[in-house]
């Protein structure tokens, strides 16, 4: 059963502004449930196209996608390959590059990836070390838990956890697997709370939920791929088209806000000037929003797992 509760879903929608013959990108299907609600504003002509690496996502979204089966188009791939893909679909192209006129990301992993204990995103089953997303991918938690040097562990649970025992927790990682290879998720976090002292344990929730972010994100090389596709997604939106971004952590949120940044442009000329005089440029984006939209009580008093959720859009100019 593939039960997963959509955060920010009216908001990140509504920041698409949809227009009933538009073509949309979902980056990340997930549990559809943004595809659902933007295929259903789509007209005869409009057109959804949903990615995911998961087939287990893919799957579900096929029936629960099902009365809009004309609209949409369900891809297996990653994200980094947007612009690939809609090539690949035969996207209306200008200058060689195709047009569409929304994307959306939803950077949250899927609940049931973490409540189904066997996939190993979660510190709080016993699991094999996983944390894949494409099952079909070679690298697992348990290649870099059990293989990857010592430094080179330190160096992905600081970058992509955050993690400020990050060198200790390599450590006692390394002392471990030279006894026996660290096979399940409850191993490691045993031995992750070997190398946090006891004091910082009591304090800012589960001691393992930093390392195993940064682990999930080695795994998946989410940062990089998110980078490279958000890039994309700019060079591909038609004019007036809008991108929708939710991210669930600070890694995530800096990546999407400098890059937002690096394509506003700086001119301070008159809206009504032809062209920029100034020397600031007009840009290739506008910030719909100036502070990114965060979920309200109602909708963190159904779902928890949304607190950490920011919602930033910007428009093609």
């Amino acid at each position: 059963m593939f039960h997963h509760i959509t955060v920010l879903k009216e908001e990140a929608t509504e920041g698409l502004h949809i227009k009933r013959d538009g073509i949309y990108v979902d980056c990340t299907l997930g549990g559809a449930g943004h595809s659902s609600l933007i295929a259903s504003k789509l007209g005869e002509y409009g057109r959804l196209i949903a990615l995911d690496q998961d087939d287990w996502a893919l799957d579900n979204a096929r029936e629960k996608l099902a009365p809009y089966a004309d609209k949409v188009s369900l891809v297996k791939t990653n994200f980094r390959h947007l612009e690939e893909t809609l090539k690949e679909l035969a996207v209306p192209m200008k200058d060689g590059v195709p047009q569409v006129d929304g994307i959306l990301y939803d950077l949250g992993v899927s609940s049931p990836q973490f409540d189904e204990g066997e996939r190993g995103f979660s510190y709080n089953h016993d699991a094999p070390l996983d944390m894949r997303m494409d099952q079909s991918s070679d690298l697992t938690a348990w290649h870099i838990v059990n293989e990857w040097p010592e430094q080179e562990i330190a160096r992905v649970l600081y970058q992509y956890g955050e993690e400020k025992f990050s060198r200790r927790i390599a450590k006692f990682i390394v002392e471990h697997r030279a006894q026996s290879p660290i096979q399940t998720t409850g191993q490691l976090v045993d031995i992750i709370k070997e190398g946090i002292p006891a004091a910082a344990r009591r304090t800012g929730g589960h001691p393992a939920k930093r390392s195993f972010q940064a682990l999930r994100i080695a795994v998946n090389d989410e940062l990089r791929a998110f980078e490279e596709s958000l890039h994309q997604a700019v060079r591909c939106l038609a004019p007036g088209g809008r991108v929708s971004v939710i991210t669930f952590h600070s890694l995530e949120d800096r990546i999407c806000k400098q890059i937002f940044n690096g394509y506003v442009g700086k001119c301070t000329c008159p809206p009504d000037f032809p062209m920029c005089v100034c020397g600031g440029g007009r840009g290739e984006l506008k910030l719909v929003n100036r502070k990114p939209i965060v979920p309200g009580e109602e909708e963190l008093e159904q779902n928890p797992r949304a607190r950490s959720a920011k919602l930033r859009v910007a428009e093609k100019l």
